[in-house]
């Protein structure tokens, strides 16, 4: 019975530790590089609230709080020398000096939560045969889109600050295979539940908690897939649309009610699947910004939606896998005191981590 009693204090606690980090929200960080004519553009596509505090870390100024949104858009623009310290634009292996623009997200549009760009500008090295760029203030992974001249848009998936691989500019590669482009897209999919999905692994672990019954689990799980799926492609072929502003929270919501569900009834309801999937069709949205305008082969376009969703089913089914080989012990042993010291604690924290999430980016 000891084994009850440290279990859970450990995993309430390491939940709770959560409850101050972001959500993943891979896609919000992108890099769109164009050269052609002698010229080349670089459009950072940035999370402005994440980034100001980032440049004034590294610039060792004092961290803002709180300041209105033309306030941040201007002390963003004023550390540029920051940002060019840690971000370049490199040819034949060489760094070269760019001209740098910030565009607020109030030149795109009005919701707060919209992506800025950082533009990096300048003239491609007479004799240069390829490109490469390096960006300092990423933490997560991001995807560099490079287009040269009129040709197809090269994708590469970089992780956090590391270079990227040297582009061609005299024979650049041909364009994926469709195999190709599944295996990337599946990959994506996979690593944006694991390790990086942190609020769609808390989401999955909520459907976990209430039924051991693995018939019952990846119902759910499949449902949720399944309606994710729908809203993900509607999403991308521009049927449907909502802002960041609107869905952030509601995921957010949808985890904090599960959660709350587990803690009010002591077995699965009817109802369940149907919930389930109402807030897979929210998550769905959700996916839709790790996909928009990363310049989707247009020929693999539904090959690149289809990987991508079995990549997060894999994730999902992972998630679960992983968390039956923690619990199924104690499942097994004594169903109540699984309840009590597992069921209920998990639980309990998944709904405070959701609704801190949800006011968090209410107020965004």
């Amino acid at each position: 019975m000891s084994h009850f009693k440290s279990t859970p204090a450990w995993l309430l606690v390491a939940l709770l530790c959560a409850i101050s980090a972001d959500a993943h929200e891979i896609g919000k960080t992108q890099v769109l590089a164009s050269l052609q004519d002698g010229a080349y553009q670089v459009d950072v596509v940035v999370d402005p609230d994440a980034l100001l505090p980032t440049l004034e870390a590294y610039g060792q100024r004092p961290l803002s709080r709180d300041v209105p949104r033309d306030e941040r858009d201007r002390r963003i623009a004023a550390l540029g020398s920051v940002f060019m310290e840690r971000a370049g634009v490199s040819f034949n292996g060489q760094p070269v000096t760019a001209e740098i623009e910030y565009l607020p997200s109030s030149a795109f549009n009005d919701f707060a939560q919209a992506p800025s760009k950082v533009r990096l500008r300048g003239a491609i090295p007479r004799g240069a045969a390829n490109f490469s760029f390096t960006y300092g203030l990423a933490l997560g992974t991001y995807a560099l889109n490079v287009r040269l001249g009129d040709g197809p848009v090269q994708t590469q998936w970089i992780v956090g600050s590391a270079p990227s691989a040297p582009v061609s500019l005299v024979a650049p590669p041909p364009p994926p295979t469709r195999a190709e482009i599944g295996w990337q897209y599946f990959v994506l999919g996979f690593t944006h539940i694991l390790p990086h999905g942190f609020d769609h692994v808390l989401f999955v672990v909520g459907i976990f908690l209430l039924t051991s019954q693995w018939k019952s689990i990846v119902a759910q799980v499949s449902t949720f897939t399944i309606a994710h799926s729908i809203t993900l492609a509607l999403t991308m072929y521009g049927v449907v649309s909502l802002p960041a502003k609107v869905v952030e929270p509601m995921i957010a919501l949808s985890i904090a009610y599960v959660a709350i569900e587990n803690l009010v009834v002591s077995e699965l309801k009817p109802w369940r699947l149907a919930l389930v999937f109402s807030f897979g069709l929210l998550h769905g949205m959700g996916f839709a910004g790790v996909l928009r305008d990363l310049g989707l082969p247009r020929p693999a376009f539904l090959t690149a939606l289809l990987t991508f969703n079995l990549g997060v089913e894999a994730g999902q089914l992972s998630v679960i896998a992983i968390a039956f080989v923690l619990c199924a012990y104690w499942q097994q042993r004594d169903r109540v005191q699984y309840r009590r010291f597992i069921v209920q604690p998990a639980s309990l924290a998944i709904a405070l981590t959701g609704l801190f999430w949800t006011i968090q980016r209410a107020l965004a």
